[in-house]
């Protein structure tokens, strides 16, 4: 068969041949592999490239009901298929998939399904959904510190249904957003999925329970009762709830005041938790009740207090136009930086307002205001031309004396700033190197279907955490120019932008164009690992939403190496998995991979075109595979006792929980008796990921530097950070460094504990 990558390569021969200078360019269109010309190719010696695990899955299957759904006791039936029989409820009885996944504090893994009930269409996706929808089931799984290799993994893995296994959300149903109400148009007293969590946003709270938000109800509109059949309709839904693995239950907190289909949620420094973006009706998002809100996603953002259990509707200056799953990061001084990146659907557009996504910018909780930062990928701060209200100007809902306000504000400092700023745009795009001007133009805006990391945070000379930096790459190819901000094909450009904070300022807006990754691809899930490394697996050839089944998958996984800003090839996972993946560091230094469930091939029944090469879209992909890094086999690896005194402590009736401690408290960790102590390089603290749809806003690695390490005999003491927009409340994973002789880092594996911020 003659693969598109085949092709391409072709293709790059005659523009490489015609462009000889363009070699990086024509690396961040079609990936470094393929392009003859490119002097950037990599790939790792063999025994360098880590190794998979075989695939393993749930072994059983379960009825599904409202009764089933709460019986703890429920017995399974055992299969070594996704999928098994209809159940007495009229669908097939099946697995569900990691489409989000998160880590609890006991290494334990929680997640769920995205897309259930795919298996069951009779005619397509865009008829069949609103009938044919299921909620999403969830599941706890155990994988155990040392696996047997003598037995298989399913059998050494434990499960556990959680209580509600959909999560309990709307049994009574869910009031939705007509487009004209009381016609009787759509399916609403016949369809079977009012509380789906598909499509929520996950993070962990401070007491390390999980908060979802969000989420679907499944509808024909216009749709009917009678048949119920009609054209499916996706809406967000209002929920929040939350996961307590203490005791294996789901709980509903309180509604949100907008429904929201893929928003983005994040801790504040203060554990409060920030919701943006959504789209309240994702198919048709006209509102005759609200006017002003149709043909955009959710502007308003809302903030959620878990003292009180209340939803806040922030201030007008806090609404800002963002993509679905737009890419959040807690800044070091408390700010909320979103990184210029989501989901959008391309190339046709969703949003009338979309061109604003091309804007980085960040959110101070302190005044509930957004300010413009620069159009991302390039050098240019909007607040040195005077223009970091110019979003806040251009949103029809912003009440007219803040826009007056703004206005004012820009056009006074205009006389002042833009000369200077005009200048030094002029100096980015008159740069003498022609190919690095069109590669940060490919690079540049709004990236789409992509990873957004944070690198790890580093103190100053003086101990302060300021500074942070963020890794982007792949995506679909970014269209600055047109009104849809993304398009088809995925790229292999790769980006770092970097924010300079000092208080409330922000005082540098920086973007670098890296080595490009070695394949394009599209819905790649990023991980960042203890060794400081970013690492990159799954995904597609190309945008699997705009035509699903006809994408290429990307089973090779990538490496970024931080000192020499490279990809590299690394090893090959065994199962293709493009749409609703997932990727996490787990305790030992490994990472687990789940995930694929895609859309039906084409939006029509569930055709399976794998035999051709293309991504399999007849349903979902229950299982799993592990990725061992070469550094779990190198022999001079650390070993990490823990913290002295023990890793837990007494929690009553015989149990035990994780080690509790403050921030800016000083802690001693034990290493193994015969550890070279003076190879000990850094320890870092690594937040549980808690991770859907390639993004956890709550992502971060705080590393403590050498000469912030106190060392007595095998004990290493250090503070931890004080700053707690650095490290909000949760669950962290501690790694301690050596540094081997060709500089490379070598991490242990790790203990976890808890956070707090005290009183």
């Amino acid at each position: 068969m003659f693969k598109l990558n085949k092709l391409t390569a072709v293709i790059a021969i005659g523009l490489g041949s015609a462009l000889p200078v363009q070699a990086g360019l024509l690396d961040d269109l079609i990936g470094a592999k393929f392009n003859p010309v490119s002097s950037s190719k990599g790939v790792a010696p063999e025994g360098q490239k880590g190794s998979f695990t075989k695939p393993f899955s749930e072994p059983f299957v379960y009825e599904r009901s409202v009764a089933n759904d709460n019986n703890p006791d429920l017995k399974g039936f055992r299969t070594d298929n996704k999928c098994e029989g209809i159940g007495a409820n009229g669908k097939l009885r099946c697995k569900p998939a990691a489409g989000t996944i998160s880590m609890l504090p006991n290494g334990d893994f929680l997640y769920f399904n995205a897309l259930e009930g795919t298996e069951d269409f009779e005619f397509s996706i865009l008829v069949d959904f609103g009938q044919k929808a299921i909620n999403d089931q969830t599941r706890v799984m155990r994988i155990p510190d040392t696996l047997s290799t003598g037995r298989p993994v399913n059998e050494q893995v434990m499960w556990t249904r959680p209580i509600d296994v959909d999560s309990g959300a709307n049994p009574d149903g869910y009031e939705i957003t007509e487009l004209l109400p009381g016609l009787g148009l759509t399916n609403k007293e016949t369809n079977s999925a009012d509380g789906a969590l598909f499509c929520a946003d996950v993070a962990m709270l401070a007491n390390g329970t999980i908060m979802a938000v969000g989420g679907t109800a499944y509808y024909s509109e216009p749709g009917s009762n009678l048949i119920g059949y009609g054209l499916t309709e996706l809406e967000g839904l209002k929920n929040s709830r939350i996961y307590n693995p203490n005791n294996n239950m789901w709980t509903q907190a309180a509604d949100m005041n907008f429904g929201r289909w893929y928003p983005a949620l994040i801790t504040l420094p203060d554990s409060k938790m920030f919701v943006a973006s959504g789209v309240t009706k994702l198919l048709k998002p006209i509102y005759p009740q609200a006017p002003e809100q149709s043909g955009r996603n959710v502007v308003q953002t809302e903030t959620y207090d878990p003292v009180t259990n209340k939803w806040t509707v922030n201030g007008q200056a806090a609404q800002r136009s963002l993509p679905l799953y737009p890419r959040l990061h807690l800044l070091p001084n408390g700010h909320v930086y979103y990184n210029a990146g989501g989901q959008a659907f391309n190339p046709f557009g969703q949003s009338y307002d979309q061109p604003l996504w091309n804007i980085s910018a960040t959110y101070n909780p302190a005044n509930q205001t957004w300010s413009d930062l620069a159009y991302a990928g390039f050098p240019l701060k909007f607040s040195d031309a005077g223009l970091e209200s110019l979003t806040q100007i251009l949103n029809p809902l912003t009440a007219p004396n803040a826009a007056m306000s703004a206005l004012t504000k820009t056009l006074t400092s205009i006389p002042t700033k833009s000369p200077q700023a005009l200048q030094k745009l002029l100096g980015t795009l008159t740069t003498s190197n022609p190919e690095q001007l069109l590669q940060k133009v490919v690079g540049a805006g709004m990236r789409g279907s992509t990873f957004s990391i944070m690198m790890p945070l580093r103190p100053n000379a003086q101990g302060q955490y300021k500074d942070a930096s963020f890794l982007t790459a792949g995506g679909v190819l970014p269209l600055v120019g047109a009104a849809s901000p993304g398009g088809y094909v995925a790229v292999a450009s790769s980006r770092i932008d970097t924010v300079k904070t000092d208080g409330d300022k922000i005082t540098t807006y920086e973007s670098e164009v890296t080595g490009s990754l070695n394949e394009t691809r599209w819905y790649g899930s990023g991980v960042l690992m203890p060794d400081d490394s970013v690492m990159v697996f799954s995904g597609g050839d190309r945008d699997g939403v705009v035509a699903p089944g006809i994408e290429f998958p990307r089973k090779t996984a990538e490496r970024f190496n931080p000192v020499t800003k490279k990809w590299t090839q690394m090893a090959v996972a065994n199962n293709p998995r493009t749409y609703h993946n997932t990727a996490l560091l787990m305790q030992d230094g490994r990472v687990l991979i789940g995930g694929h469930a895609p859309i039906s091939t084409l939006y029509l029944k569930n055709i399976n075109l794998a035999a051709f090469g293309f991504s399999p879209n007849d349903g979902r992909d229950p299982s799993f595979e592990i990725y061992s890094p070469p550094y779990v086999t190198n022999p001079n690896r650390p070993t990490l006792v823990g913290f002295s005194g023990g890793n837990s402590t007494p929690a009553g009736d015989g149990k035990t929980m994780l080690r509790q401690f403050m921030k800016g408290q000083q802690v001693t960790m034990q290493m193994a008796p015969g550890t070279d102590m003076s190879k000990i390089d850094s320890f870092t603290l690594v937040r549980h990921t808690v991770t859907t749809h390639l993004t956890d806003a709550d992502q971060r690695t705080v590393v403590i530097p050498k000469n912030q390490l106190t060392i007595n005999g095998n004990n290493v003491s250090f503070n931890l950070p004080s700053q707690a927009a650095v490290v909000p409340q949760g669950s962290y994973m501690v790694f301690a460094r050596t540094k081997q002789a060709d500089g490379s880092l070598l991490p242990s594996k790790s203990v976890s504990f808890m956070l707090k911020h005290g009183a």
